[in-house]
């Protein structure tokens, strides 16, 4: 798996090439995302669903660091997010598209 950090524009700051789990051959996308986010400095955070966690989220708001992060359909109390900042998240989406070219 792989894990990117991008700036504004979607290129490449940072990332990480984890291994698969040995059960199921998949990783969980938060796996390493502790690492990859130690010492950033930044405005705002955008990352997909599957990022949504209370401790990457508190981590966040400890750095200055405004979550861009849609909560989960099943979370009991949902967080809020900015809907109309999340649109600009395409640029990670783009950057992994070139990627697979």
């Amino acid at each position: 798996m792989i894990m990117a950090l991008t700036d504004a524009l979607g290129n490449l700051i940072d990332f990480w090439l984890l291994p698969p789990s040995r059960a199921t051959g998949q990783a969980h996308d938060l796996r390493g995302t502790a690492a990859l986010i130690e010492g950033l400095t930044c405005g705002q955070f955008f990352a997909d669903r599957a990022f949504n966690a209370n401790w990457l989220r508190d981590a966040l708001a400890q750095a200055g660091i405004e979550a861009i992060i849609p909560p989960k359909s099943n979370r009991r109390f949902p967080a809020n997010f900015d809907r109309v900042t999340n649109k600009w998240r395409h640029l990670i989406e783009n950057f992994f598209g070139k990627l697979k070219e």
